[in-house]
């Protein structure tokens, strides 16, 4: 943990350190000059927020969402299959202790806020509450939204927050990534009074990060939710996005398949009328290859399915197959936009060059794509730009430019990176 992300000074006296700090933001907001006491962190959010617009004085959290769209963001956010895990490390012993906890979206608007009820009822008077935006252009410096514009753990104590209503307030907050794709979904924030200044505050908050991006690892390697059977047994599921091999669940059972072998398992996955071998001979390579070459790989594939049964003339699954390319298909279909760009993980198959898996790749990028940019989702852009196959995508991150709303802590970023790829483009 770096020493600039403590605001504690190791062996300060909170009341005197606290009296400095206060001295110090009366100087900043009546003369622009920054005390030496004032951590350059602090400063940097301190000028970022001014130059943004903001009055100290007046400055209140914008409420961006109201109960409907905030529910049916909650519903399809990849973060809610981390709140139980964040309850139980941290909800439930914060509102012992007589403090909260705060889960934002990418844009920086707050999505849940729980804990102690009667620091709650406080904490609305000053717009900390679910639907509202806490970023630095919003509400000045604090913990959430300076986490988000800088993208690692902060901590803030009294003072150093630039609007005066927040002073009285202490939190420490981190940022959670996607554990596949290293984009920014959210921030965790714990909110109170001085004791949330400390080192092991922060310790807390980012542990509990830690465990969400862990368990958002487990829940991508379950399969499909409903994909179950008539006879109770569960559907097989291909996982095919972001890995060389494909990964096949049957059961207790997991195998990873050669890439060959995940080439055809898929077709046949996608295909409801079969393929015969010559068709898949044209599918798999723009060479010729022997028919008997096709009936070979087939018959060693079929020692790896398990229970999936292959039929021949033509080559088609008896069994239904749930793939994670279909998850984001039903994601999309239902205009679970966040959620979808969660289960996209990457390319599919990546490393193949097999001519129908090319085709399969670039339509569901396509897709993906046109679902973003027609929608008005600013967090759904975000964690799609912030991907791999995301971050050069210059109509992608012009529409984030678009849609992103000035008080966004990632607004000045998303305007740097679009200059970027403009220049790069000529």
């Amino acid at each position: 943990m770096a020493r600039h992300d403590l605001a504690m000074p190791q062996g300060a006296d909170p009341a005197a350190h606290s009296r400095r700090l206060e001295e110090a933001h009366d100087q900043f907001v009546s003369t622009g000059r920054a005390d030496p006491a004032l951590r350059q962190l602090v400063f940097d959010s301190w000028r970022r927020s001014v130059d943004s617009g903001l009055d100290p004085e007046q400055a209140l959290a914008a409420i961006l969402l109201d109960d409907g769209a905030l529910a049916d963001i909650r519903d399809s956010h990849p973060l809610a299959a981390g709140m139980p895990v964040i309850r139980r490390l941290l909800v439930e012993s914060a509102a012992e202790a007589g403090l909260l906890v705060a889960v934002s979206d990418a844009a920086g608007q707050l999505l849940w806020v729980e804990g102690d009820s009667s620091l709650r009822s406080r904490a609305e008077g000053m717009h900390f509450l679910p639907g509202a935006d806490w970023s630095e252009s919003s509400v000045g410096t604090n913990a959430p939204g300076t986490a988000l514009a800088l993208d690692r753990p902060v901590q803030i104590f009294g003072a150093e927050h630039l609007a005066r209503q927040v002073t009285p307030w202490s939190c420490s907050a981190a940022p959670i990534h996607d554990p596949d794709t290293g984009a920014i979904l959210g921030m965790l924030d714990l909110t109170g009074g001085p004791d949330v200044a400390t080192p092991q505050s922060l310790t807390l908050v980012r542990a509990t990060v830690a465990a969400v991006e862990a368990e958002l690892r487990i829940e991508r390697l379950r399969p499909a939710p409903a994909a179950v059977e008539s006879s109770g047994w569960s559907i097989p599921a291909l996982d095919v996005l972001g890995c060389r091999g494909a990964v096949l669940r049957h059961g207790t059972t997991t195998t990873r398949l050669s890439q060959r072998h995940s080439e055809i398992l898929l077709l046949l996955a996608e295909s409801a009328d079969g393929m015969t071998t010559a068709e898949l001979a044209v599918a798999l390579s723009d060479d010729e290859q022997a028919q008997v070459t096709i009936r070979a790989e087939m018959s060693r594939l079929r020692t790896v399915l398990g229970p999936v049964e292959l039929t021949s003339r033509p080559y088609r699954l008896r069994n239904e197959i749930a793939t994670d390319i279909g998850r984001v298909r039903d994601e999309l279909a239902a205009g679970r936009l966040r959620a979808a760009v969660a289960h996209y993980r990457g390319p599919i198959l990546p490393a193949s060059a097999a001519p129908a898996i090319e085709r399969l790749r670039d339509q569901l990028h396509m897709h993906v794509r046109s679902c973003l940019l027609a929608a008005e989702d600013a967090d759904a852009l975000l964690s799609f730009a912030d991907t791999a196959h995301g971050r050069d995508d210059f109509e992608i991150w012009e529409r984030v430019l678009a849609i992103l709303p000035p008080t966004s802590p990632r607004h000045a970023q998303v305007v740097a990176h679009v200059a970027q790829l403009d220049a790069e483009l000529g």
